[in-house]
């Protein structure tokens, strides 16, 4: 369900198409990615990044909701789809819990729960031939956990149109609105810059520790709503 690798100082953390071409977030990918983030949090140096990306033309299109519907009844579908929100919480502290830069290569589609997770990195890559940002919960009629919400308050300026109007987003529309840090010509063109980015990165050599604080700083209602507590740093200065 997903890679991780190591190339040079950069973890790549890959979503793969064994089973599911649109890399749908079920227990089984979110269980493997969890445990991927917590082994890069224990590996890490301050000479690391972490560049995620996904096999195919999607990047991730949400909660799985096949395997919700699978169940033997409404009421077993509304708790197998409440267990997959509940389970992509820890993986997004987790990734938001990350002592080092981290780097999303939207290498497709990226719907609903797959561009919050994709929206939770520090930095958006997207390829502009193919694939859109698309939020569509006003369309399918379900509400924002509140987690999703305050990742696109805070990640996104025109969220109002994002979310409110269900809009698809496309990748120079995205850099635009500030959304996404560069558009590129084809999936593999967003990974190489995404990696070449990583790398940059990884030579500043940041304090791990401090560098999550600012994070933390930057999106303080992500991280209330995510359970992360800030912490006082004393500088060595």
């Amino acid at each position: 369900m997903c890679t991780l690798e190591k190339r040079g100082s950069v973890f790549v953390l890959t979503l793969t198409s064994e089973n599911d071409e649109q890399h749908r977030l079920n227990p089984t990918l979110l269980s493997s990615l969890l445990a991927a983030l917590n082994q890069i949090n224990s590996q890490a140096t301050a000479a690391s990044a972490l560049v995620t990306t996904a096999q195919g033309r999607f990047f991730c299109n949400g909660f799985d909701f096949r395997w919700a519907r699978a169940a033997a009844d409404p009421h077993a579908a509304r708790i197998r789809l409440r267990a997959m929100s509940d389970s992509l919480r820890p993986v997004l502290a987790a990734l938001f819990s990350l002592p080092i830069p981290t780097v999303a290569a939207v290498s497709g589609h990226a719907a609903a729960a797959g561009a919050v997770f994709a929206l939770a990195h520090d930095h958006v890559l997207m390829r502009g031939d193919r694939g859109v940002l698309y939020m569509p919960e006003v369309d399918l009629g379900i509400t924002l956990p509140d987690y999703f919400a305050a990742v696109v308050r805070e990640k996104v300026a025109a969220a109002r149109d994002v979310v409110l109007a269900g809009k698809k987003v496309r990748a120079d529309e995205a850099v635009e609105m500030g959304v996404v840090r560069s558009a590129h010509d084809s999936a593999e063109g967003a990974v190489e810059a995404a990696m070449r980015l990583g790398e940059e990165l990884t030579r500043r050599k940041w304090v791990g520790e401090a560098y999550v604080e600012i994070r933390k700083s930057l999106f303080p209602e992500v991280t209330e709503v995510l359970g992360l507590a800030p912490k006082s740093i004393v500088s060595k200065i």
